[in-house]
């Protein structure tokens, strides 16, 4: 998952429109712009922070537009977070989880699913039980922002890796989707022996297991009705379901969530 803002299902008409992954890019230019001319041009320091302050003002009120449109609430303490991965929106600066691909199942030239293992490693996770699904992720992933964004003991930006993932759980038929999920974000390798701590406490850092998963992407938004659409179709692909956990899932999320067409991962989990 990209950074971005937050889309809360379909938008009601009047709606303001999505942020997306070019307004972010051009946003950040925009930014550069301002620091360099107000920084090189001006020797001014007051000029220079008011130009910054007002940068981060428009910066934030973008971000609350789109969030009114949608039922979340951008509190005021996002700004310098927004305004800060804005500037650091490096596609070349993201980090991939790394795994080791075990197999991969096509069918007349189109990938059913990849079977991968992912080595263990640790996770800043959050759970969230909103009423709706991407409420949650959306709300946990801006306080996982906040602790990338400087709010950690190092006092650094972090950076980011993708794919941010959701842990999601169902009854045991797999009919219906649990409304508490965990958000999770993981540890750039340069942090991985020694994580920065969370000050906000209800992000704890955790060391998930060596993990055999399969994997199987899709695109478009991920609400409660599209996810568990992918679980029942890679139930229904996979030649041994019940070699994987029967209720607890996985969405990789690669792309902004404002994104028309995001790309997105389900991941079964193979029994330990």
């Amino acid at each position: 998952m990209e950074t971005g803002g937050c889309r809360m299902g379909t938008a009601e008409p009047g709606a303001p429109a999505m942020i997306t992954l070019e307004d972010l890019d051009g946003m950040a230019e925009e930014s550069a712009d301002s620091a360099y001319h107000s920084n090189g041009s001006s020797p001014d320091e007051e000029a220079a922070e008011r130009m910054e302050d007002e940068d981060q003002e428009r910066l934030l009120s973008y971000w609350q537009s789109v969030g009114r449109g949608h039922q979340v609430d951008v509190p005021r303490e996002m700004a310098q977070p927004i305004q800060q991965l804005t500037r650091n929106n490096n596609p070349q600066e993201r980090q991939t989880i790394p795994f080791t691909l075990i197999q991969r199942k096509e069918k007349l030239g189109d990938l059913l699913y990849e079977k991968r293992q992912y080595g263990k490693g640790k996770w800043a996770c959050i759970k969230m039980k909103e009423k709706q699904y991407e409420q949650s992720i959306c709300l946990g992933f801006m306080k996982l922002m906040r602790y990338i964004c400087e709010q950690n003991s190092s006092g650094l930006y972090l950076g980011i890796t993708i794919p941010i993932v959701t842990i999601v759980h169902t009854d045991e038929s797999q009919s219906e989707m649990r409304q508490s999920v965990t958000v999770a974000y993981y540890l750039p390798e340069l942090l991985q022996d020694e994580p920065p701590h969370p000050f906000d406490s209800d992000i704890i850092i955790e060391e998930w297991p060596s993990t055999i998963v399969y994997s199987r992407s899709f695109r478009g938004i991920t609400n409660e009705d599209s996810i568990m659409r992918e679980i029942n179709l890679l139930a229904e692909i996979l030649e041994n379901p019940e070699l994987c956990l029967q209720d607890t899932f996985i969405i990789a999320g690669y792309t902004n969530p404002a994104a028309a067409n995001r790309h997105n991962e389900i991941w079964f989990l193979q029994r330990p």
